[in-house]
């Protein structure tokens, strides 16, 4: 056994080894939760509203600060931000998905015009990121600034590999195990530009709310799989009701394969609400939108959802 502590009333989370579950050792947090797309790659119809190739989600809760979940390529954020009206200097907590610049880019921009902020991420977001393509050109897509850039601007970093709680009824599922045999990553991405470091992206994880109508799933792109991470959700929590799942699914970088098996898995776990974005991509989006009519959504520029 292991203990975590919970960030609100220090209660014990409790960890079987033989089981891989926590279980919480008191009633979950319900909250309502307002999430609001700021960053991604197409705009709803809200005038004046600019698209990036990126994403990033403002997480308001009924009660408490709002919280940003990753930042985009960071020539959007705030601007759409003013134009929804809303105050980023009021936000005081920043989750980092994983180190690639059309999530995390958007950081130094704004510390810069919003004050100091605390960063929760993985150890291995500042590592060097680069995408080979085909033709053997290679570009890099990590963390734009570095860790010292950062830290100067404002930035306090809470740097772990674990599931934890980061706020009430919030939490980050930490470095996503993968464990589907479908689910094969993104090819193409290394630690270095001569393709001798393949970079599966062990940062990669999403956030977990706990509202009132069951759990909520925000991905930023999902590099561990969407099954693996909702796998993981369910032993970290003891919990299989995720209702909704927002953000990017990474499906449009994947093989028709893993695109197939999500789709079955996902009518399973009778997921009621699936608004996707960024790297979802048009043909996955199409496909999901046939397979899940009545779930299906997608998250835009302005898309905002109460749950």
């Amino acid at each position: 056994m292991f203990k975590l502590k919970d960030y609100q009333n220090d209660s014990v989370f409790v960890r079987n080894y033989n089981t891989n579950y926590i279980i919480h050792s008191e009633a979950p947090v319900y909250m309502k939760f307002k999430i609001t797309i700021l960053c991604e790659n197409s705009v709803g119809p809200l005038s004046g509203t600019l698209g990036e190739h990126g994403f990033s989600a403002l997480i308001e809760p009924a009660e408490g600060a709002p919280l940003l979940f990753d930042t985009g390529q960071g020539l959007t954020l705030v601007h759409n931000a003013r134009r929804m009206n809303r105050d980023l200097s009021l936000v005081r907590q920043v989750v980092i998905s994983h180190g690639h610049y059309d999530h995390a880019g958007g950081l130094k921009p704004l510390l810069g015009q919003c004050g100091p902020k605390h960063v929760s991420c993985h150890p291995s977001v500042f590592n060097s990121r680069y995408r080979i393509k085909d033709n053997g050109e290679c570009f890099p897509i990590g963390m734009p600034a570095s860790r010292d850039e950062l830290e100067a601007a404002g930035a306090s970093f809470d740097l772990s590999t674990e599931f934890r709680s980061i706020a009430p009824g919030i939490h980050l599922t930490g470095e996503v195990p993968r464990v589907t045999d479908f689910e094969t990553g993104d090819h193409g991405l290394y630690g270095d530009c001569c393709g001798r470091e393949p970079d599966a992206t062990p940062d990669d994880q999403s956030l977990l709310l706990e509202s009132g109508t069951g759990l909520v799933l925000i991905l930023g792109c999902c590099h561990a799989g969407l099954i693996n991470t909702l796998e993981h959700v369910a032993v970290m929590t003891g919990r299989r009701d995720v209702t909704a799942i927002v953000g990017g699914t990474h499906l449009g970088f994947c093989s028709q394969q893993q695109i197939e098996k999500t789709i079955v898995e996902l009518k399973l776990r009778g997921i009621k609400k699936l608004a996707a974005s960024h790297c979802t991509g048009f043909a996955a989006s199409a496909r999901l939108s046939r397979e899940l009519p009545k779930a299906f959504q997608v998250a835009m520029v302005g898309y905002t959802l109460e749950v």
